[in-house]
């Protein structure tokens, strides 16, 4: 398989503050994993900077317009939601993980590469449509699912959220839209306290199939088998988007899921099968969390590895 890696030093100018579990240093340990010889072969891009007019896909402007006034003028750190902050350069990286995650759109719908990562930060999983927070500004996937859809004439986008975190950005963004399936593994209760089993959507196009505290492998495993993987079958998606978030590792401070990195490389397994079944193995995949440095770079490493295998 071509695999592709977005990155740029911008990610890791996003600002905040001192002990935040959402920091640069995620960005840092996972550059380290990526110099073993098994990534040799993977194409690493510098990520394109989106124009503001890519973020109103899936936000409106004034959703835009109270970010960009948030963002500090001088070398400081902004608070504008109880653990969401942006620093002078906060727009620019994220409105480059917005242009990283379009770019990823148009790489595997014009064969430039048959799947593609995107190591961004800030996350945007969390970020609904008129609402920054949970760390995020702009909801990466639900733009690349938009850009999708207009620029290529998508008909059926399937997005699988396997952070230990509910999607709940990308599920308000979605909740009505029959065209956009969304699924949903999380730890449940848990920030951001929504992502029950019937929460379903106006279309029935939302699965959400939440873990209790100390699941493990098994548990994991379990609700892809019995809930993700027969929505996606049944809905047959022409393009797959991943948010990739990696805090259900068992070493994760945020939370009390006990994944290890197999875990990861097997649901990318799953996802890609899918993927190549229905949507011409046509598949993106966007980081979110994952706090904890070694977990993180196991996981995505081991993840990343399996966008290669194929």
């Amino acid at each position: 398989m071509s695999t592709r890696l977005y990155e740029h030093d911008i990610f890791l100018e996003h600002r905040t503050p001192e002990g935040h579990p959402e920091r640069a240093d995620r960005l840092r340990s996972l550059a380290i994993a990526l110099q073993h010889p098994n990534f040799e072969k993977l194409d690493r891009k510098k990520a394109p900077q989106a124009s503001e007019d890519a973020v109103l896909l899936a936000h409106p402007e004034e959703h835009l317009r109270a970010v960009v006034r948030e963002i500090p003028e001088e070398d400081e750190v902004h608070q504008i939601e109880a653990d969401t902050y942006v620093g002078p350069r906060s727009l620019e990286a994220a409105l480059t993980g917005v242009g990283a995650a379009t770019a990823a759109v148009d790489d595997v719908f014009t064969g430039a590469a048959d799947n593609v990562f995107v190591a961004a930060r800030p996350p945007g999983h969390h970020a609904e449509k008129t609402k920054a927070m949970g760390f995020c500004l702009f909801n990466n996937a639900a733009i690349a699912a938009r850009h999708a859809q207009k620029t290529y004439g998508v008909e059926r986008v399937a997005i699988v959220d396997w952070d230990v975190h509910h999607g709940n950005g990308t599920q308000d963004i979605f909740w009505d839209d029959p065209s956009v399936l969304f699924c949903s593994t999380h730890q449940m209760p848990l920030y951001p306290w929504t992502g029950a089993k019937d929460e379903t959507g106006t279309k029935g196009n939302i699965v959400n199939a939440p873990l209790e505290k100390d699941s493990a492998s098994e548990h994991f495993r379990e609700a892809f088998k019995s809930r993700v993987i027969p929505a996606l079958e049944n809905f047959r998606p022409d393009f797959l988007i991943i948010s990739a978030g990696f805090d259900a590792h068992h070493r994760d401070p945020l939370a009390q899921i006990n994944l290890v990195g197999d875990d990861f490389d097997w649901a990318t397994g799953r996802l890609m099968e899918i993927a190549g079944k229905y949507a011409g193995n046509r598949l993106i995949s966007l980081l979110e969390g994952g706090y904890d440095l070694e977990g993180l770079a196991e996981s995505a490493g081991l993840h990343i590895c399996r966008l290669m295998k194929g």
